[in-house]
């Protein structure tokens, strides 16, 4: 009797430990999805709504607002879907960048042995911390010199620095690529660039997706380099235009402002559903290997 009861104790606390991170878990679901639930809400009502405070309760304006998004940009110097087109030439080669040689940094201070290594790898670390507000100075004025301001060069190419995906890669691969597997793919004559595009680059397939979101995520909603590099007007990314929406100097209409916002963010759901699969195939494959 006594073994029972300690089971029957020991299965109701198990139960209310699973019902307490299933509420917690509900919590931060709809904690994170709010933003986006107010900013859909506020797109489907009218500006003197949006300003009056919060509901979650949709209007009937979200036809007028767009037509009034569409009446806008005719008398601005570029449209919504030229912007978004501009962001998508940043945002989809510079995430290409940043993921590709990243991983190719982080495969490189794993698997090979040097006397700077860790000097190396402190020294990745610590341009992780400097903010790019401390060096846009000196980048724009380097930028300048090229002939490179007004371009999306410099939006692109540095990209391919990026030393918090090379952070995550390196955890990453620490616990998933053993170097005995690299070792047996040099034996079998593959090269150095082979067993990384072949080999390793599936192997870490669910770390490449997560990287890909987030580096995508924050080239598409980089407002600051952007303001500060482009000076073209066709050439305003889709952030640039929404800002555009809000510089009337006596009255903004938050109704545009707020379809503005509902336009950008569908390319960052798309992106996350297509690169989605790839984190739930890889933490499955996880699952079955251990």
């Amino acid at each position: 009797m006594a073994d029972n009861s300690v089971q029957v104790n020991y299965t109701k606390a198990l139960m209310r430990r699973k019902t307490f991170r299933i509420i917690i878990c509900i919590l931060f679901c709809i904690m994170s999805l709010l933003p986006f639930v107010l900013m859909i809400m506020n797109a489907t009502r009218t500006s003197q709504q949006i300003s009056s405070g919060v509901s979650l309760i949709p209007g009937t304006n979200f036809l007028k607002n767009w037509k009034n998004l569409m009446a806008k940009q005719n008398g601005m110097q570029i449209t919504m879907w030229r912007a978004m087109l501009n962001s998508l030439i940043i945002a989809v080669p510079g995430t290409a960048l940043a993921v590709y040689f990243s991983s190719l940094t982080a495969y490189g201070v794993h698997v090979y042995d040097f006397k700077l290594k860790k000097a190396a790898w402190t020294f990745i670390l610590a341009v992780m911390m400097i903010p790019s507000q401390v060096s846009i100075i000196g980048f724009y004025r380097f930028m300048l010199k090229l002939g490179l301001v007004d371009t999306y060069i410099p939006l692109i190419i540095p990209c391919i620095a990026a030393p918090t995906v090379v952070f995550f890669m390196k955890q990453y691969m620490e616990s998933t690529l053993s170097i005995e597997m690299i070792e047996a793919a040099r034996i079998d004559g593959a090269g150095e660039f082979r067993t990384f595009n072949q080999i390793v680059l599936p192997i870490l397939k669910p770390a490449i997706a997560t990287q890909a979101i987030f580096q995508f995520i924050a080239q598409w909603n980089n407002l600051f380099t952007p303001s500060v590099l482009l000076t073209s007007d066709t050439k305003k990314t889709l952030p640039m235009f929404v800002q555009l929406l809000t510089s009337d100097q006596f009255r903004v209409d938050y109704g545009i402002v707020y379809v503005g916002l509902a336009i950008a963010v569908i390319p960052l759901i798309v992106v996350y559903l297509l690169l989605s699969r790839y984190i739930v195939a890889g933490v499955a494959l996880g699952g079955v290997k251990g």
